[in-house]
C-alpha cells in the first residue's frame, strides 16, 4: 500500500474523534487524561497538530481501543518518514489545496469506484482530452498553469493505476460520457480507444450505463468511493462529491451507505464489461 502523510495525518486525526465519541467521552476529559487542554485535543481531531507517541497512546486506551495502538503508532511514524507524490506540484495554480487532500485518500485506497454523468474520469483521460477539459473548466488559466494541471492528471494515472500499485479500479460511464466531443473529434476517438485499451488492464473495469437503461432514480450526480485496507477498520470508506463550489468527504457509515447504495444500483443496471467495449467500438466506427 502506498503511503500520503497528508492522508494518514486526517485518518488518526478523525479516528481520535470516532473513538472518543463513540466512548461519550468528552474533549475535557481526555484533555485531562493526556494533562493536556481541551484546545490541544482539538488540534489532534482536526489533523491541525499529531499527538505525541505517550499521547497517542493514552488516548488510545482511555478511549477502550489500546489493541490498536501499535498500529496507530506505526502510522504516526510512516506520516512522519513518508512524502507525498504531488508535492513537485505544488502551487495554487496547478494543485490547489482541496485537491491535496483527494489526492491523499485516494493514494491509500485499495479499491477506486466511480459514477460519471458526462465525462471520462481523470484516471483514463488521454494528455489532449485532459488539457481540453481543463481549458474548458479555467478558460482565464494561464498555458503553463494549465499544462501543469494536465501534467499533475497524468501523473496521478501512473500514481493510482501504476508504479507497482494494484488497486482494485471500477468505473461507470453514462453512455452520454462517448457522445460528448471534446478537444475536438480526433482527440475525442483517441480517448474512446483509450478506454478500450484501459479496460485491457487486469485491475481496472470500465462499463458503460447505457441510454436504453432509462431513468437512473436514486442517483444525483457524479461521485466516487473510497474504501480502504481492512486494518483501517473505515467500514464503507469515504464517498467524494465534487461540484463548482466546494468538495464534500463523507465519512459516517450513514452518510457513505446511499453512495454505495446508487453505485450497486448502476453496477446491476450498467452493461458487462463485453458489452460496454462493444459500445465504444460502435461510436468510434460513427466517427470513422
Amino acid at each position: 500500500m502506498s503511503t500520503s502523510p497528508t492522508a494518514l495525518k486526517r485518518w488518526i486525526a478523525w479516528e481520535l474523534t470516532r473513538l472518543r465519541e463513540r466512548a461519550g467521552i468528552t474533549r475535557a476529559e481526555a484533555a485531562k487524561a493526556v494533562r493536556g487542554s481541551v484546545q490541544n485535543i482539538g488540534h489532534f481531531e482536526v489533523g491541525r497538530r499529531m499527538p505525541k507517541p505517550l499521547e497517542l497512546e493514552t488516548l488510545l486506551r482511555f478511549y477502550g481501543a489500546g489493541d490498536r495502538v501499535d498500529f496507530f503508532l506505526s502510522l504516526r511514524d510512516r506520516s512522519r518518514k513518508s512524502t507525498d507524490w504531488w508535492i513537485r506540484f505544488d502551487s495554487e495554480e496547478a494543485l490547489p489545496d482541496y485537491l491535496k487532500l483527494f489526492l491523499g485518500v485516494e493514494t491509500m485506497a485499495d479499491r477506486v469506484e466511480s459514477w460519471d454523468t458526462h465525462l471520462v474520469p481523470g484516471l483514463f483521460q488521454t494528455w489532449a482530452y485532459a488539457d481540453a477539459i481543463v481549458r474548458g473548466g479555467a478558460p482565464k488559466l494561464r498555458k503553463k498553469d494549465r499544462e501543469r494541471r494536465v501534467e499533475l492528471r497524468m501523473a496521478r494515472q501512473r500514481e493510482v493505476l501504476g508504479g507497482g500499485r494494484s488497486p482494485s479500479v471500477h468505473a461507470i460511464l453514462s453512455e452520454a460520457a462517448l457522445h460528448h466531443v471534446n478537444g475536438g473529434l480526433g482527440v475525442h476517438v483517441a480517448q474512446l480507444e483509450a478506454l478500450l485499451e484501459w479496460n485491457e488492464q487486469p485491475n481496472v473495469e470500465i462499463r458503460i450505463q447505457p441510454f436504453s437503461a432509462g431513468l437512473l432514480t436514486g442517483v444525483d450526480g457524479a461521485f466516487m468511493l473510497l474504501t480502504y485496507p481492512p486494518e483501517f477498520d473505515h467500514e464503507l470508506g469515504t464517498a467524494y462529491v465534487e461540484n463548482r463550489i466546494e468538495v464534500l468527504y463523507y465519512e459516517e457509515p450513514a452518510a457513505v451507505a446511499p453512495f454505495r447504495a446508487a453505485f450497486d444500483r448502476l453496477r446491476s443496471t450498467a452493461l458487462k464489461t463485453s458489452d460496454s467495449n462493444d459500445l465504444i467500438k460502435r461510436v468510434l466506427e460513427e466517427h470513422a
